[in-house]
């Protein structure tokens, strides 16, 4: 193993050795002999299976066949999950086929940040990963089910899902992905487009036109976002099956893959001699597992916030300081939009999961002895998923890459680190993400814009209120002001400023897109303003420091000065209502800071 990747390893068990020993506790007390809706009494189990069919229901009178739940987040808006319309009946009959049952346990709410970015629905988007938890372990609190599957693939969708299955850890779990849209227009091409409506250049019919063809089809938008860094996640956490993430929807070898899911869950389970429940295929390994792929590929932002939140909720205690150090080792490999012209379906063509994963385990920088839901060991995630005469079956995958512009070898890596810094000084603690941002523009001091709001960035931007040099500063966008919306609506505006030739950057307590590109943005900030952050001090002219490279970010004014100053009072009534807002403030008003993982902080506290 690399030294930093064993030391960060070792000091991320020996800081979650209480936490983590109370979670495996929970765990041996929560399972049983024999299935688990034995422990039901007769009343109980006829609620049960009072809807199955003859065959499941006289399968589920005796306690000797395993029972499935599945818990869902379809619905037919969202184009990655549409796919999931029709899998219950797929999963179920795969899963008799070997003799088990499966049920529904439940639904999950699945929002999309694309259509909701810049409205006021966005506000609600990181509060949606709390409901889908808790309405995860709703669904398989009725302790009928030997075992899970859950289907789910998109932003805060997976976090979710995955937090409330660790609370039923003691189970067996596969995460069913449902794959990639094809490809549509050039990425480069989707940006250009943007850029010109921007700068008002171009009509919103041609704006429509150019994003109708980026976002065409069900299955996952197929730029490297938070969906797809979500996929490689889990993959390389042991928790799907090996190369099953980015197989388009409609390709024969995605459903010999999702029955293969459904019938392994089956003998995962606790009577199958194969025992393997989730809660222990989650641990500290497995966590700096994801976390390193997540940065030898320039993945998404967001992810810093759930991983730690997922963690947590396996008793693992991660911070940003461990990110930072293996970001400084782990190269990059990957060169997905936005950190490259390519897509996600030019990744896996190149090599995709089984190439990355040997090349980090053959370098080490993964760890290989790790359990997963394919068996004992990462080495397993090297081969790749072929149906042969009409079998499914895994084959070794390339020792090269396909398109080394798209894929690389550590020892050619694109660059030396994977991008992903934290960022500390007088404002506090954030995370910058520079994998897509050209070196020479990773420094940035200039006088702040101050605005609260990204949509008031427009009207200063039309104005020409922009053109020079400048650091945008968003405040009051963090957990507990509104929520945290992703600001990805101010991306073409940056981006063109910047291709104009001015040096620019981003600071803001609140989040970017998983698809942040080329615009040094310093995120995530904590303290947040509403906190007493010192963000909520910046004025209009302040100079600012953004200094990717040593990883500083200040306020270059005066102590005394600011110390007398007050901060301006930032005005969150218009993001108490509507939209459904109303009904999530008790949620809101909890949520602890993005460094530790956006989360409740009663439930944090009730947990541990």
């Amino acid at each position: 193993m690399h030294s930093v990747v064993q030391s960060v390893t070792d000091r991320i068990i020996e800081r979650s050795k209480a936490t983590r020993a109370q979670y495996l506790a929970a765990l041996k007390d929560a399972k049983t002999q024999g299935v688990h809706r034995s422990s039901l009494s007769c009343g109980n189990l006829a609620h049960g299976f009072a809807a199955c069919n003859p065959d499941d229901k006289s399968a589920l009178r005796h306690f000797n066949k395993a029972n499935i739940g599945i818990v869902t987040a379809f619905n037919d808006m969202l184009s990655a999950h549409q796919p999931y319309e029709h899998y219950p009946e797929m999963l179920k009959k795969a899963c008799q086929e070997i003799g088990s049952v499966a049920q529904v346990a439940g639904g999950v709410p699945a929002m999309c940040d694309g259509v909701t970015q810049g409205q006021p629905g966005m506000e609600l988007s990181l509060l949606s990963r709390e409901i889908i938890a808790m309405a995860s372990a709703v669904g398989l609190s009725h302790n009928m089910f030997d075992g899970a599957l859950l289907l789910g693939i998109c932003d805060k969708i997976v976090p979710g899902l995955l937090i409330g299955a660790l609370s039923f850890g003691h189970l067996p779990m596969l995460f069913v992905p449902a794959g990639p849209m094809k490809s549509g227009i050039p990425n480069k091409e989707k940006a250009r487009v943007r850029q010109k409506f921007a700068q008002g250049l171009i009509g919103r019919e041609e704006l429509l036109e150019a994003e109708s063809a980026s976002y065409h089809s069900a299955g996952t938008c197929t730029f490297y976002g938070t969906a797809n860094s979500n996929q490689l996640m889990l993959e390389v956490m042991g928790l799907q099956l090996p190369g099953s993430s980015f197989v388009n929807p409609d390709d024969p070898l995605r459903e010999a893959l999702n029955k293969k899911a459904a019938q392994q869950v089956c003998r995962l389970t606790e009577n199958s001699g194969q025992y393997t429940p989730i809660g222990e295929v989650v641990n500290e390994k497995s966590i700096v597992n994801g976390i390193v792929a997540l940065l030898a590929t320039g993945g998404s932002t967001n992810l810093t916030m759930h991983i730690v939140a997922a963690a947590r909720a396996a008793g693992i205690i991660v911070n940003w300081d461990d990110f930072s150090e293996l970001s400084d080792v782990v190269p990059l490999l990957a060169r997905v939009y936005p950190n490259g012209h390519a897509d996600i379906n030019h990744f896996h063509a190149a090599g995709g999961m089984a190439y990355l994963v040997r090349e980090l385990l053959d370098n080490g920088l993964l760890h290989e002895d790790v359990a997963t839901i394919a068996g004992n060991g990462l080495r397993t995630y090297t081969k790749e998923p072929r149906i042969i005469d009409g079998e499914l079956t895994w084959v070794d995958g390339p020792a090269e890459s396909l398109d080394k512009e798209v894929l690389t070898s550590v020892a050619d890596a694109f660059q030396a680190n994977g991008g992903l810094k934290l960022m500390k000084g007088n404002l506090g603690r954030a995370v910058i993400k520079v994998s897509a941002v050209p070196e020479k523009n990773r420094t940035v001091e200039a006088p702040a814009v101050v605005i609260d709001d990204q949509n008031k960035l427009q009207k200063i931007f039309d104005e020409g209120g922009l053109d020079r040099d400048c650091v945008v500063v968003v405040k009051g966008q963090g957990p507990k002001a509104n929520g945290m919306p992703e600001l990805h609506k101010l991306t073409p505006l940056l981006g063109s400023l910047q291709d104009k030739g001015f040096k620019v950057a981003l600071v803001t307590d609140g989040r970017m897109s998983g698809a942040s590109g080329k615009v040094p943005a310093a995120i995530h900030l904590t303290p947040e303003a509403i906190d007493g952050g010192l963000i909520g001090k910046i004025e209009d002219g302040d100079l600012v420091r953004v200094d990717a490279i040593t990883g500083e970010l200040s306020l270059l004014v005066d102590e005394t000065i600011l110390t007398n100053r007050e901060a301006e009072k930032i005005d969150l009534q218009r993001s108490r209502y509507g939209m459904g807002r109303e009904l999530f403030g008790a949620l809101r008003a909890n949520l602890s800071s993005p460094e530790t993982g956006a989360r409740s902080t009663q439930a944090i506290d009730e947990h541990y």
